[in-house]
């Protein structure tokens, strides 16, 4: 009889063609073996769609193929749902399709759950991989996530959720995390109206404030940093400030948590206070409306001066 898979791996896609195939080479170069790999198309119209089916097809008792009905593109959240209602794992890993993991990551996490049956989830430190280029610029801008507590260490909610509010520590990387499936079945998995900014900061939230973590000092995977990321795009359009000012996005997760925590009848109050000092920049919608407006002309007027520039560069 075909044993079950203890991980499962979602890996979800949207036009990944450039990077999909190294993230799963990282899944296949395992060193432990007993996982399944779930590959979400999330309406990709590119060749990665052939490229993931292709994969499928050469490692059937391994791998998966799943997309929406239609082949729609629904988001990151649903498309993760997805694949966290079709694992058979007893963990779920996430590895978004321009990631990698180190051969070491599963053998190194697998044991920390097992060895501690009380904690949902397990991270450590992943870098801001920019050195993946190969240029000789960016071979030392490799950065580590902050993690603001003592490595191998568990951490009892709601200890961390107030370090991140006040932007002492940062969320784990999406490829970091190794998680009980059985917690998400009892906290509820990603909350699909965050289609693919802050998604996964909500879902992390959920699990910091209902059960224990343990943040370990390994680091197995990375996370890439290139121009075409969802957040990088994000920037461009003005939804949301990479330099860390108020922007939309981040109000709608504030507001979210907000109302999170009221029906959850959650008192815990340093974490109320952190919450309110970062919710401040939000409590005037006149003001903060004038900062989204002058951000806004701010990008349209820089983009039509850029491209005048390109003009008449081209001109001469």
């Amino acid at each position: 009889m075909k044993s079950q898979p203890l991980v499962s791996v979602i890996t979800i896609f949207f036009n990944a063609e450039r990077f999909l195939p190294e993230a799963i080479e990282s899944v296949l170069g395992q060193s432990y073996e007993n996982w399944e790999l779930l590959l979400v198309d999330d309406g990709s119209t590119d060749t990665s769609t052939a490229m993931a089916k292709r994969y499928v097809t050469q490692y059937s008792s391994k791998m998966r193929y799943l997309e929406h009905e239609g082949h729609r593109n629904q988001g990151m959240s649903a498309s993760r749902n997805l694949g966290i209602r079709e694992a058979k794992g007893e963990y779920v890993a996430f590895l978004d399709a321009d990631d990698v993991y180190l051969p070491q990551k599963f053998e190194r996490q697998v044991p920390l759950l097992q060895s501690h049956p009380t904690v949902a989830m397990v991270y450590g430190a992943t870098p801001h991989w920019h050195s993946w280029t190969g240029r000789p610029e960016d071979q030392h801008r490799d950065v580590m996530r902050k993690l603001a507590v003592p490595l191998n260490s568990l951490i009892q909610p709601p200890a961390l959720l107030p370090l991140f509010l006040r932007h002492q520590a940062q969320t784990p990387a999406t490829c970091s995390v190794l998680v009980r499936r059985q917690t998400i079945e009892r906290i509820g998995a990603f909350e699909e109206r965050f289609r693919g900014m802050f998604e996964d900061q909500v879902f992390f939230y959920k699990i910091f404030l209902h059960a224990p973590v343990f943040v370990e000092g390994g680091s197995w995977d990375r996370y890439r940093i290139h121009p075409n990321s969802h957040t990088k795009m994000m920037g461009r359009t003005g939804e949301y400030d990479l330099k860390g000012g108020p922007n939309p996005a981040y109000r709608k997760l504030l507001l979210w948590l907000k109302e999170y925590l009221q029906s959850q009848q959650i008192v815990d109050q340093d974490l109320w206070n952190a919450l309110n000092a970062e919710m401040r920049p939000y409590r005037h919608p006149v003001v903060f409306n004038f900062i989204i407006l002058c951000r806004w002309v701010k990008l349209t007027c820089g983009s039509v001066v850029r491209k005048n520039v390109t003009k008449k560069s081209s001109d001469k």
